[in-house]
């Protein structure tokens, strides 16, 4: 398959804290690929440098083969990765439809209300929230508004999605919906993820390839049956 992302020597360091050390991947167009670690390996400060947010200290990620290192976000925005946060913040005071529209016009529709307007509602009808458009955003459950955190991504014109635990503080059952979303998403609008998960089952269940960190260092890569029987996740997991 096509690469999407090309994630090349990536390091990483705050005040000579070495947050990331060498990491490399790449990402095949259309396919789920996870990130798993402990609580400071390094995940979201990844996708902060491939989101624009953060300047690598050396690598380079490379985007449909285009170098993106050092654009700003809303650049990589516009070329077509768009991220979310484990912690959810919606415009709590307005309707969840004008949160999304608020993404879009961030996004590819910059300047063009009205695509922007279908640009959202198609979102909100991808994930299963057009009967809430006309809700105030902040009161949907911590479920729907993880789901509008998915409908603003898509809405600036995302090819791929980084999703920064997204599961988390769901219930099993909300678990499997969020499962369900992400894979007829992939199915029907062709997307990439690149996905940090502490839900490991959720993980497993969704990712074809998965990168180990431990302490910013890649330890594993490849399938999650490869990478759940390797030595060195073991070590790091179990002692």
């Amino acid at each position: 398959m096509t690469s999407i992302l090309k994630v090349d020597g990536i390091c990483k360091n705050f005040d000579g804290l070495r947050a990331l050390s060498n990491v490399s991947f790449e990402v095949a167009e259309g396919a789920i690929f996870g990130l798993m670690g402990a609580n400071g390996a390094g995940k979201t400060t990844l996708f902060a440098i491939i989101a624009g947010q953060v300047k690598p200290s050396a690598g380079a990620v490379t985007f449909r083969k285009r170098v993106i290192t050092g654009r700003p976000p809303d650049q990589i925005c516009r070329m077509g990765i768009c991220r979310t946060f484990q912690i959810v913040r919606p415009f709590a005071g307005i309707s969840v439809l004008d949160n999304v529209i608020v993404s879009a016009l961030y996004g590819a529709s910059a300047g063009h209300s009205a695509t922007a307007r279908k640009a959202a509602f198609a979102a909100l009808e991808a994930v299963g929230l057009s009967e809430s458009a006309d809700r105030l955003a902040g009161s949907l459950t911590l479920s729907g508004q993880k789901h509008l955190e998915i409908a603003r991504a898509l809405a600036t014109g995302a090819e791929l999605v980084l999703l920064d635990e997204v599961m988390a503080g769901l219930t099993p059952t909300e678990v499997t919906r969020m499962i369900a979303t992400l894979a007829e998403l992939r199915r029907s609008r062709g997307l990439t993820f690149i996905v940090v998960e502490h839900v490991m089952d959720a993980l497993m269940q969704l990712s074809d390839r998965i990168l180990a960190l431990d302490q910013g260092a890649p330890i594993a890569i490849g399938t999650p049956a490869e990478v759940v029987e390797n030595t060195d996740v073991l070590k790091v997991y179990f002692g």
